[in-house]
């Protein structure tokens, strides 16, 4: 089995669930953490057990040893950090979104497949059972065709406007944060939507924290978006279908579940609980595809990726939601 040296740039809370995911996988080696706080780096190496640290991006990318990095710094950086490290040979999962707008994964895909380097976005769902779950209950036809489905993800943090959820600087706001997940399910359960209307709650900062987005098909189908920082509607989606319903859910622990309801039967329900909080399987993707020669994950594919970004940026569009740069 061949072992990959993995590497951390921006260490924080993602970094320490996927490292500990990594720790799971024998094929996994912690090699490197970046941060442009050297003591930062120094002290996630030391509590995780990665063998090198930097205090600087560029640093990290030019360790030849290293060969995959998890990059988990803000949404705004996902672009410039990605670049990074493809033009230094470094093989890239990225966490969602994936970057700020179309043009930027547009480039971000273009310089992977120059340089025949492996890239992939860090979304969760996907891999996980209950996810898996659902795909072949509809798949099966046992509910007809899908007539709606309405996602939603919110829950009410603490307010910060230097904190990412909230700085439009760092591409803050409910949608790329949280309302990317039921977009995620919208897209995987019904495609791309013909039609987009959003409306937008603003607040203090400026950023949007609460977003509501009708998505129209053909066929007379539809799907309803909800993400918000202003109430704690939970994380799910409910698909309402010509035979039954489904209910696809997650806690904020993690704990997955599945809800089959016929019209003319009684519920069924499947309940997951995936170990390392199911992270573990994005990261033994990676280094599957490596092991098979592919630049490019089935699971997750770049195309999904830009009809997730593609899909993102109509959102914005008709919800009037604009994000600063910073310097």
């Amino acid at each position: 089995m061949k072992k990959y040296k993995w590497g951390i740039l921006a260490p924080g809370k993602m970094s320490a669930k996927f490292t500990k995911a990594l720790k799971t996988l024998d094929n996994a080696e912690l090699h490197a953490v970046g941060s442009r706080n050297i003591e930062r780096a120094a002290l996630f190496a030391r509590d995780y057990g990665f063998r090198n640290y930097y205090g600087s991006y560029e640093e990290l990318v030019a360790d030849p040893e290293l060969e995959i990095v998890y990059i988990a710094s803000p949404h705004s950086h996902h672009y410039e950090h990605t670049m990074l490290c493809l033009k230094n040979g470094k093989h890239v999962i990225c966490e969602k979104a994936f970057a700020m707008n179309a043009a930027e994964v547009t480039e971000m895909i273009d310089e992977a497949r120059k340089r025949n380097l492996f890239l992939m976005e860090a979304l969760w769902p996907p891999f996980q059972p209950f996810y898996q779950k659902a795909k072949e209950i509809l798949s099966s036809g046992i509910l007809g065709k899908i007539n709606h489905l309405h996602g939603y993800f919110s829950f009410i943090p603490a307010f910060d406007p230097e904190d990412r959820k909230f700085n439009l600087s760092l591409g803050g706001g409910s949608l790329l944060d949280i309302g990317i997940y039921p977009v995620i399910d919208a897209l995987t359960f019904l495609g791309v939507p013909s039609g987009i209307k959003a409306s937008a709650v603003f607040g203090q900062s400026g950023s949007e924290e609460s977003l509501c987005v009708i998505f129209s098909y053909s066929g007379n189908r539809m799907a309803s978006v909800y993400s918000s920082f202003r109430t704690s509607a939970g994380i799910g989606s409910e698909i309402y279908c010509e035979k039954g319903n489904l209910t696809v859910s997650r806690g904020r622990d993690m704990n997955q579940s599945v809800i089959l309801s016929l019209h003319d039967r009684e519920k069924e329900e499947f309940i997951f609980r995936p170990p390392a909080m199911g992270y573990h399987w994005e990261a033994a993707e990676v280094m599957k595809c490596l092991d098979e020669g592919r630049t490019e994950s089935s699971i997750v594919p770049l195309s999904f990726s830009l009809d997730l970004i593609t899909t993102l940026d109509r959102i914005r569009d008709s919800a009037g939601i604009e994000f600063s740069r910073s310097g």
